[in-house]
């Protein structure tokens, strides 16, 4: 499939799950403040965003951020703009993020519905695919699109299942959290402040960051 050197591009892919970002903070805040299972549904929607950017890089839609200033502070404005969004809604909620029982359905949604775009709406995603796939595809390459997509789709695993061991980790404390409501509502306005800061950064970006 002209890919070149797969176990280096895995080795490089683990690596740079685990430096952390929005997306972690964003799992970690429904893993702790939440419950297990929206972390886990958290996993899956930031999976997808990743997902979304591995098929926009495959039939080259992503070239357009880095060849369109327009389009590319668009998506950064829109990015930047849920982020603060999220952080504002953090630090005026007196309870946890997606707390109410009744509303487990609608809230399931609702945590998948944010991972997904809190990772689609981050240009910096896709000119980080954009720039390190290419390195593993060979320029002779008959199907770059497949080679992109493999490669992305096996990114998307190592950061599932190196998401998934967060989620597992941070739960260890949710019961920390339930139990202590001043330490509930501070670890929330916490996470509200590096969802706003995050989101003031990601403003900073340019195409060729």
């Amino acid at each position: 499939m002209g890919i070149i050197n797969f176990g280096g591009f895995i080795v490089s892919a683990i690596v740079l799950n685990m430096i952390p970002g929005s997306d972690t903070i964003y799992i970690l805040s429904k893993s702790t403040l939440g419950s297990k299972r929206q972390g886990i549904i958290s996993v899956f929607g930031i999976s997808s965003g990743i997902l979304v950017h591995t098929i926009l890089a495959a039939i080259g839609l992503s070239a357009i951020l880095m060849t369109s200033a327009v389009a590319f502070n668009l998506m950064k404005w829109l990015g930047a703009g849920y982020l603060i969004y999220l952080g504002i809604s953090s630090l005026i909620k007196r309870e946890s993020v997606v707390e109410v029982k009744e509303r487990q359905v609608v809230s399931d949604w609702q945590v998948y519905k944010q991972g997904l775009l809190t990772n689609v709406l981050n240009p910096k995603v896709a000119l980080f695919f954009l720039s390190l796939l290419p390195q593993y595809v060979s320029g002779t390459a008959q199907h770059v699109s497949w080679s992109f997509l493999i490669l992305g789709i096996s990114f998307v695993c190592t950061s599932t299942l190196w998401s998934l061991c967060i989620v597992y980790s941070a739960t260890f404390f949710t019961g920390l959290f339930n139990k202590n409501e001043r330490m509930k509502n501070i670890t929330n306005k916490l996470a509200g402040c590096i969802y706003i800061g995050l989101g003031l950064n990601l403003l900073r970006a340019t195409a060729d960051k």
